[in-house]
Order: C-alpha cells, then sequence, then structure tokens
C-alpha cells in the first residue's frame, strides 16, 4: 500500500483552486484539513476501485475494487490503508460503514453481501440469497441493524444483522442497481434499468413501489439521501443528476425537485454512485469522463470539475467534517482533496 501528496497530478478544480493550491510547489503547501497536503493519492487495490466511503466520525476511509477486496485506511497524516477484508470471490461493489461504525457492509458480483467487524476486520455476517449480482446496498440510518440489497435478479432484499436470514423481499420486474434507506428506517428507494425510482413502504410489501419516480432516461446507477431526510439524490446513465422531494406530503404532490448536468456515462455503462455534504449544501457523483463533479445544491451551481484519475471515478465521499472530498476511480486509485469549506 502507498500513499503520497499527489502534486504532479495538479488535481484543480475548474472554478475555484482548493485552498492550498496544490502540493507541486517548493516547500510544504499549506491545508485547511489533517491532510499532510491539500491532494493526497492512495493507492493500494491492484483492479479498478468501485466505492469509497468516509466512516461516520471521518477517521476511516472503506475502499472496495474488482480486486475482490475491501481496504480500510486511515483519513488523516499518512493516510495508511491498516485492513484488508478479504472473503468475496469476485468484484466488490458497494461499500458502506453502518451509522454506529462498528462494521463494514460490502456487495459483490458473487451474489452475496457481507458485514465485517469495523475493529478485527472479522467477517461476522454472509448475506447470500441473492440468486445473481448484488449491484448495491445501504445500513438504516437508525432503529435496528438493517441493511437492504438490491440485484440483477430484480429483487431488493432486507436484513437484520442479527438474524441469518432477510427479513423481507421487495420483488420489481427489472433488475435493481442502486438502494438508500428512508430516513425512518420504515422506506426504502430502489433504482434499477427501467430508469424508475420505486420508493417501497416497508410495512406494505407485497404492493410494490408505493409511488414511482419517473424522470431519468436511463439506468438509475446510485441513490442518496440527504441528511434531512427530505430529499433523495439519483444519478442516472442519461447524464443527469437528479434530486426528489422525498417527504411523506410533497408539497403540490409533485416530487421532481431539480436536475444537474455536467458529468457523463460512457459506453463502460459503471455504476456511478452519489453523495451528499454533511450540511447538505453540496452534491457530488461519479463520472465517465475521469471527473470528479460537484455542485453547490441550492445554487444549482457546477462549483468543481476535478481532474486527475486516468479512468473513469466510480464515486465520490465528503469527509463529515473536513473540506475533503474522495473519490475513486477505474485507474486503480483513490484520490483525497481539499476543497473550500462552505462560506
Amino acid at each position: 500500500m502507498s500513499k503520497r501528496a499527489a502534486g504532479e497530478l495538479a488535481l484543480a478544480p475548474a472554478a475555484k483552486r482548493a485552498r492550498g493550491g496544490g502540493a507541486d510547489g517548493g516547500g510544504e503547501a499549506s491545508t485547511s484539513s489533517s491532510l499532510p497536503a491539500p491532494i493526497m493519492l492512495l493507492t493500494g487495490h491492484e483492479a479498478a476501485v468501485r466505492g469509497v466511503k468516509y466512516s461516520p466520525d471521518g477517521a476511516s476511509l472503506a475502499s472496495c475494487s474488482d480486486d475482490k477486496t475491501v481496504l480500510l485506511w486511515r483519513s488523516s497524516g499518512e493516510c495508511k490503508s491498516y485492513a484488508q477484508l478479504a472473503g468475496h470471490r469476485n468484484a466488490v461493489v458497494d461499500v458502506h460503514w453502518t451509522t454506529d461504525q462498528s462494521k463494514v457492509l460490502s456487495a459483490s458480483a458473487d451474489k452475496t453481501a457481507r458485514a465485517w467487524d469495523a475493529d478485527t476486520g472479522a467477517q461476522v455476517a454472509k448475506l447470500k440469497e441473492h440468486s445473481s449480482f448484488v449491484n448495491a446496498l445501504c445500513p438504516a440510518r437508525r432503529g435496528p441493524p438493517l441493511v437492504a440489497t438490491a440485484s440483477d435478479d430484480r429483487t431488493c432484499r432486507v436484513w437484520d444483522l442479527r438474524v441469518r436470514a432477510s427479513a423481507m423481499t421487495l420483488t420489481g420486474g427489472y433488475s435493481m442497481t442502486s438502494v438508500a434507506f428512508a430516513d425512518g428506517g420504515d422506506g426504502v428507494y430502489t433504482g434499477g434499468i427501467d430508469n424508475d425510482v420505486g420508493m417501497w413502504d416497508l410495512r406494505r410489501t407485497d404492493e410494490g413501489p408505493v409511488e414511482t419516480l419517473v424522470g431519468h432516461g436511463g439506468t438509475v446507477t446510485g441513490l442518496a439521501l440527504s441528511p434531512d431526510g427530505h430529499t433523495l439524490l439519483s444519478n442516472g446513465m442519461d447524464g443527469t443528476l437528479r434530486s426528489w422531494d422525498v417527504r411523506p406530503f410533497a408539497a403540490g404532490g409533485a416530487r421532481a425537485d431539480r436536475v444537474l448536468t455536467g458529468h457523463k456515462h460512457t459506453f463502460e455503462q459503471d455504476l456511478l454512485r452519489c453523495a451528499w455534504s454533511a450540511d447538505g449544501a453540496r452534491v457530488a457523483c461519479g463520472s465517465g469522463d475521469r471527473h470528479v463533479h460537484v455542485w453547490d445544491y441550492g445554487a444549482r451551481e457546477l462549483l468543481y470539475k476535478l481532474p486527475g484519475h486516468q479512468g473513469a471515478v466510480a464515486e465520490v465521499s465528503f469527509h463529515p467534517a473536513e473540506p475533503v472530498i474522495a473519490s475513486a476511480g477505474a485507474d486503480k486509485a483513490i484520490y483525497l482533496g481539499e476543497i473550500a469549506p462552505v462560506e
């Protein structure tokens, strides 16, 4: 595992420059975070990196890869990798932390999802009822330790990590490629190759989605719920990042909120995810054009188009407390880079 200041790659924003400028000048660059340089390159995966997430306290990172592993990293100082979680038999395509930070969750093309002890690295659960690739997973924010998984087998399964079998199965008509829990843990959102987002009430699972959010013109590859639980973000292969009002009683009954553009999905048709900053002021997503895209959500303005990766960017994650973003790429690399703090 190696890490270094990424001066020669000049990961610089299009509209603004991250505080500290860059790591390629003489002497030590100033930083506005716990990073030793404004930009850090983390290497260690042996194949494309498909996901990256900060832990809830921001002290660690989890990344997943086509090399069948999950790596855990320190997110400050020299950003060393301190654990490898191995056991999957195919590419690992999504990774999350549980809200209490006790477990790391992973989804894989080996048809399983797994839970790992975040301290010891031991596998503590293997979720193996899906009959095809598990494309995404998401833990509940509060309440029992529930996890939702979305699969090519056209189902979303909800699991309670305290028991071995799934608690319920949500069956759709098409492969499911993304999933997110509702804020209260009583609902799930799913996206798939039908281009739509399904809103499911876990108290009425036999009736199908209670609502369908229509607007994307391509597969929905990523879903992320806003910190306040009011707005759902969706990334689609139609090259749009959309937001939806998912409060129980949306104003006027209209759920479509806004459409952000600038990023790209390319012929690889990767599952590119999306994310919110901790304060809900910014959103970001992966892109096939090798850039990290960050928008001011309120102003609907593209703030950053960050180069550096040599392959598609699969996921972007905001540090929960510092003005830093992490990005995962098909070039096997993870970048940590400072951005200007919200004023």
